[in-house]
């Protein structure tokens, strides 16, 4: 059966995309040059060109690949949840899981944002991974009747922390503590009833 041109098209572009992660991670993005990527890919520099801009336009469409990666993996373990606590915690177990993916960590949280900048990286992270976030941070809050003001600094902050558990992880400590620290830190939003 013969592939369309858009089929091609496409083919070739995550081509591309998958040559340009291998390298990145072994090498990093500014030790990888283009000629490497298309030699790895088999294609010509027209190729490259032809759906990417430059090197950088290349790179980040495959961070944004790799955000849409973790934010689905979060989303469809989510969707099996029966409480918006247990959304979280299933989410807080799959990102750690989904960030382990090798290379994934310094596409995402080195390399990504020495490229993009702190605006372009905490764009993507807020299109993806910290969207299913906020959205389950929301939830849960209003699942046990919690305050929801400041919801967005709050998402930001655990964002934040989430980021610097996967470095601290990958760095040899323990996954579990992070975990669970994690847990007793989206536990605490929580608003009790006075008395």
């Amino acid at each position: 059966m013969r592939r369309s041109n858009k089929d091609r098209t496409e083919a070739t572009r995550q081509t591309l995309m998958d040559h340009a992660r291998e390298l990145i991670v072994e090498r990093g993005y500014n030790e990888t040059a283009t000629p490497d990527i298309v030699a790895a890919a088999g294609v010509t520099r027209g190729a490259l060109y032809h759906h990417f801009a430059d090197k950088r336009d290349l790179f980040l469409a495959v961070i944004d690949r790799e955000a849409e990666r973790v934010a689905a993996e979060i989303a469809e373990a989510a969707g099996e949840a029966v409480s918006a606590r247990d959304a979280l915690v299933r989410g807080i177990a799959t990102y750690f899981s989904a960030m382990a993916v090798p290379g994934r960590s310094r596409l995402l949280l080195l390399d990504g944002p020495a490229v993009m900048g702190i605006e372009g990286g905490r764009a993507t992270d807020c299109d993806h991974a910290e969207a299913s976030l906020r959205d389950g941070l929301e939830a849960y809050l209003r699942e046990t009747g919690s305050d929801l003001a400041g919801l967005d600094p709050l998402t930001r902050v655990l964002s934040a922390a989430f980021d610097r558990a996967v470095l601290a992880i990958a760095a040899g400590e323990s996954r579990e503590t992070y975990e669970q620290a994690i847990i007793r830190l989206i536990d605490g939003l929580v608003t009790r009833p006075s008395r």
